[in-house]
């Protein structure tokens, strides 16, 4: 299994291959911000020449993490079995945008042999957080949102650890816009289910979203930041890197001495090591 933390600017958007099999996280998709959408476009072909994109987890229903050209353009290339979305209604107009999308593919696709299946996520609405049958090669396990948390859209996130099942026994844990008062109920109940080998920063690498006790719970290897050049919002925060920096041994981001370059991070013996590239130079 390898994961590759895409730049896409002020936002998300992240591929994931075990086997012969691919899972997207997040669906930003600008046409601007030290990027072209069709750059990444070409990207995630190439990164999944070979593989088959099973599913499309989207965190949050913010722009910078669900784009609705993005989740367009996704869910036409890759024709993925399912999408996972958590279960709040944000009255916006991104997020009305994107559940027109999806409806749009489940009706195109409703009478085929593969129709889109959706996930529709809320933990107090699941006897199990291990969602079942999602793909041959990975195992995706859920910890938020919540319904307590149905008030505040960053703390709606989709919190969730992907564990390749191949011989890598790589789990990433995606982490969406989560802020540290969910991350401490989401500890309170799962601490001991967070352990993750990487881990996405959370909010882009805001101060806001870390939390020292979850963080030690977890206790990543390496922590993936994705955050754009020229950042308005000045991510990631210079105290979140020094949080991260305590308890993994890699911090890695998107937009690193304020250049644009895509994460491939992958297992190499006990460690982990992540290559960084340019969209142009992505590989197969």
């Amino acid at each position: 299994m390898d994961v590759c933390t895409f730049y896409v600017g002020q936002g998300e958007l992240v591929g994931i291959r075990a086997g012969n099999e691919g899972i997207i996280v997040d669906a930003h998709m600008p046409d601007n911000d030290h990027v072209q959408a069709d750059e990444i476009k070409q990207s995630l072909r190439t990164y999944f020449k070979a593989h088959a994109v099973k599913g499309l987890i989207l965190t949050g229903f913010d722009s910078d993490h669900a784009h609705a050209d993005g989740v367009d353009w996704i869910l036409t290339q890759f024709k993925p079995d399912w999408v996972m979305y958590p279960k709040y209604y944000k009255d916006t107009d991104c997020a009305t945008q994107v559940f027109a999308c999806i409806n749009k593919h489940v009706q195109a696709r409703s009478n085929s042999s593969r129709p889109l299946v959706r996930h529709s996520i809320r933990l107090d609405k699941l006897e199990d957080r291990v969602i079942p049958v999602l793909a041959a090669k990975f195992e995706v396990e859920v910890f938020s949102p919540h319904v307590a948390d149905m008030d505040c859209s960053n703390n709606c996130s989709i919190v969730a650890k992907i564990t390749g099942l191949d011989s890598t026994g790589f789990r990433y844990l995606a982490t969406g816009d989560t802020e540290r008062e969910r991350w401490e109920t989401i500890d309170k109940f799962f601490a001991a289910g967070l352990d993750s080998d990487v881990m996405s920063a959370s909010h882009h690498g805001s101060i806001n979203g870390v939390h020292a006790k979850s963080l030690l719970d977890i206790s990543p290897n390496t922590v993936l930041i994705s955050a754009g050049v020229d950042s308005q919002y000045d991510h990631p925060s210079p105290a979140a890197v020094a949080a991260y920096s305590k308890v993994a041994k890699h911090v890695y981001a998107t937009n690193a001495g304020n250049n644009p370059q895509c994460l491939l991070t992958k297992r190499a013996g006990d460690d982990f090591a992540t290559t960084v590239f340019e969209h142009a130079s992505v590989a197969a």
